[in-house]
């Protein structure tokens, strides 16, 4: 890992932190991580669009988030933008995590390089530590990591020019990352190849219950709605 991308020891018994979440497997593995390491993390915040409500590229429906953050026992902060005013609500959220004297963010980055560093300038503009306890990891084994460690989580959103459809209500378990490695796609879909949403494992108090509804396609995506529901999960 080169110097530009070197992160200090946080200190375990310093402060609160904060995750970044869209809701899927990376940022869930990142947060279990850091709260192996004896991190506090009682905090989490997601930006969704503002026109339909859902996590961008992800689809899932911001109220479905809050219901997850919830069972991972983290208040949430959410904020609504539009791709063209992304990142003024973004510095907003900085901000307001600040207000709440919260020492760094923890992100679910694993080896794009343009998007960490977008993300760490920002973060550390505003005084903030950032941590990223998947940095560098090879993507099969993080994957096979998250499902070894009982977490459940349903593919919800898929790149059409980088994905298959099918794969749209597959559970992510061993099998579905042979299948990815087999086809050639990154085993953590880091390049936006399909998205998550985490629904049960080892740091959720209680299971989400959601139901799957309609596949819907919008901007080169197919997204499965999903419902929340007590009836358990579809799929």
């Amino acid at each position: 890992m080169t110097s530009e991308f070197s992160t200090p020891s946080p200190n375990s018994e310093g402060g609160r932190w904060a995750l970044s979440t869209g809701g899927g497997k990376d940022a869930t593995l990142a947060l279990h991580r850091a709260r192996a390491e004896g991190l506090s993390v009682p905090l989490a915040y997601s930006i969704h669009e503002g026109n339909t409500g859902r996590i961008r590229f992800h689809g899932t429906p911001a109220a479905l988030l809050r219901e997850q953050a919830d069972a991972l026992g983290l208040e949430l902060i959410q904020a609504g933008t539009h791709p063209d005013d992304f990142e003024s609500v973004y510095l907003r959220l900085l901000e307001e995590l600040v207000g709440k004297e919260v020492e760094g963010v923890v992100y679910g980055n694993i080896h794009l390089r343009d998007v960490r560093a977008w993300y760490e300038e920002r973060t550390r503009r505003e005084g903030l530590s950032h941590l990223e306890p998947l940095w560098g990891g090879a993507p099969r084994e993080i994957a096979r990591e998250f499902v070894d460690l009982g977490y459940r989580a349903t593919v919800v959103g898929v790149d059409l020019t980088l994905g298959d459809p099918s794969w749209l209500g597959r559970e992510l378990d061993h099998a579905f990352v042979d299948q990815l490695e087999g086809s050639g796609v990154d085993a953590c879909g880091e390049r936006g190849e399909y998205h998550t949403f985490v629904w049960d494992g080892p740091l959720f108090r209680k299971p989400v219950g959601f139901r799957t509804g309609r596949i819907l396609e919008r901007d080169g995506h197919q997204f499965l709605d999903l419902l929340s529901g007590l009836g358990g999960a579809d799929g």
